[in-house]
């Protein structure tokens, strides 16, 4: 297209600040840095993907967010999602345990399994997963501030039930960088609370190392309003901290890196989502590879979870979040993921129903049995479009990996707020543009229904008796439970947090007597403190 006809459009410019042609030649793509980065799917630079023959040999796993309530109706959740063909389970936890408070805590009131599975002590676990086969079935812990003491749970429960730990396959989210800036489920300063994230990493390389301990989640940072480059450049920053926080405690990169993971977002313009994960797994591997020396290429793999977007959901005409999420599946498919979890159509509203969770599953069983989505790896690559745009995703998302190193380094700028501040001042940007119409949103400022009444969309209840039932439940173990080993474990808990020692081991023992997520917590706290966030104008 001549100069003239182009400038004659509308300029048309990605969230990440990248304008789009209207048409791409090769021209564009040799300006952009040409195909010297593409290779082959399952060697390095991995941009067309981790695996050789990527869903041809395997397709994605399927794995449904879920959790509420107790543990007894989570694991009839569970039970219903794996009946129904999903292949891995992403547990969601309520308020309370992802603060590190107990269910009889007073600040817990009314929110005891209300927007997760309620956990206290092991018991908890036990029943969550009773009938559930760990080896078929991966499980990923959505779980932050207190991730170490839940990952000490699920590897007490599952050691307890026979399995070999070094055989054990798993995920806990476990990425508390990303909480400062995005969710707020912090309970440590960020110093300590960085020191317990290398301490669960260096203790799986050890006791379970097929277990991965980390799930860097861009996803979080994304849905609190980062641009697509702002989320996939914080969140290698955010795993190059924990990096250098386990090396620098004499682990080599390669005896931990294969195993850190990554939950990444997917809402948004098709193309600008499928070529920052392209562009991502390139600079990933070369991060690890030429700043960290790795040699393994299973180091270098940017092994990720894709599927999710609820930050592009909608209150106003729900059901058009099913469309939505079809494509979300969509992109992640095309993006090269090895995980789906994708979001259902009333999440915008409330928990999952037993429904909308089926039509999510049914969503990605459609694209792997129907639509061909398995048949080859990476069917974008070669479009001028996608490959430019690659580059310039790649481009984008290293430059603002070097203003953050430039500024002091992610760790510095998410204690001072700053980073927080960046990405709330982008979502204003973006809540504006929305209100406006300027950034189009069908059903909210197109096309809206003005006359017609909305479908209603079906709550989850919240139960009341949940919450009596598991204080009630925590009671009980408190009576059952040999208080003197409790009190000796907890002691331990905090004498190796405040020598600085590795602290998993001295929390496995004491989930393993059956002490609890608020008296654990409260020990650590002792040692740390609580975290008070930085206000910035």
């Amino acid at each position: 297209m001549n100069e003239r006809a182009k400038s004659e459009l509308k300029p048309v410019v990605n969230e990440s600040g990248i304008e789009v042609n209207p048409l791409y030649t090769e021209e564009d793509l040799a300006r952009s840095g040409g195909t010297t980065q593409i290779g082959l799917p399952g060697e390095y630079p991995f941009t067309r993907g981790i695996h050789r023959l990527m869903y041809r040999k395997q397709p994605w796993t399927m794995r449904q967010y879920a959790g509420f309530g107790n543990p007894a109706e989570t694991n009839q959740r569970f039970k219903y999602l794996i009946a129904n063909g999903q292949t891995g389970l992403n547990v969601a936890f309520d308020l309370p345990t992802q603060i590190g408070l107990d269910s009889d805590d007073a600040l817990a009131e009314g929110e005891i399994g209300r927007v997760g599975m309620s956990i206290d002590t092991l018991r908890d676990f036990e029943v969550a997963f009773d009938g559930i086969d760990l080896n078929k079935i991966t499980v990923s812990l959505t779980i932050n501030g207190a991730a170490a003491i839940l990952i000490a749970m699920y590897l007490a429960m599952a050691e307890k039930r026979g399995y070999d730990l070094k055989q054990l396959r798993g995920t806990a989210q476990n990425d508390i960088l990303k909480e400062f800036i995005g969710r707020g489920t912090w309970v440590f300063p960020v110093e300590p609370s960085i020191k317990l994230v290398g301490d669960t990493i260096e203790y799986c390389a050890e006791h379970a190392p097929r277990y991965s301990p980390v799930s860097v989640c861009g996803y979080h940072i994304r849905e609190s309003g980062a641009t697509p480059a702002q989320e996939m450049a914080y969140a290698f920053c955010i795993a190059k901290a924990y990096a250098e926080e386990v090396l620098k405690r004499g682990l080599s990169i390669d005896e931990f890196a294969g195993r850190l993971s990554y939950n990444f977002n997917i809402f948004g313009n098709i193309f600008e989502q499928v070529c920052k994960f392209r562009a991502g797994r390139g600079l990933w591997a070369k991060i690890m590879k030429e700043e960290y020396g790795a040699q393994k290429p299973g180091s270098m793999w940017l092994r990720m979870i894709a599927g999710g977007g609820g930050g592009g959901l909608t209150f106003e005409q729900p059901e058009l979040n099913i469309v939505r999420g079809a494509y979300y599946a969509l992109i992640s498919a095309l993006s090269g993921a090895q995980t789906m979890a994708l979001c259902s159509y009333d999440e915008a509203y409330t928990i999952p129903t037993e429904y909308s969770a089926r039509i999510s599953l049914r969503t990605m069983q459609i694209l792997i049995e129907e639509m061909g989505l398995t048949e080859t790896a990476d069917p974008l690559a070669g479009s001028y479009y996608v490959e430019t745009m690659t580059n310039q995703m790649r481009d984008k998302i290293a430059a603002i990996m070097a203003e953050t190193d430039a500024e002091g380094g992610i760790v510095k700028l998410v204690a001072e707020g700053i980073i927080q501040a960046r990405v709330s001042a982008q979502a204003y940007r973006m809540q504006r543009d929305i209100e406006s119409g300027e950034f189009p949103k069908v059903g909210v400022n197109r096309y809206r229904n003005e006359q017609e009444e909305e479908h209603p969309v079906e709550f989850h209840p919240y139960q009341e008796e949940d919450a009596r039932k598991q204080i009630a439940s925590l009671a009980r173990i408190r009576t059952e439970r040999d208080q003197a080993a409790v009190t000796q474990a907890l002691a331990r808990v905090r004498r190796d947090a405040g020598t600085g020692a590795n602290v998993m081991p001295a929390i496995v023992e004491a989930v393993k007597t059956y002490a609890s997520v608020g008296e654990i917590t409260q020990e650590l706290v002792k040692v740390y403190g609580r975290y008070k966030e930085p206000i910035r104008f």
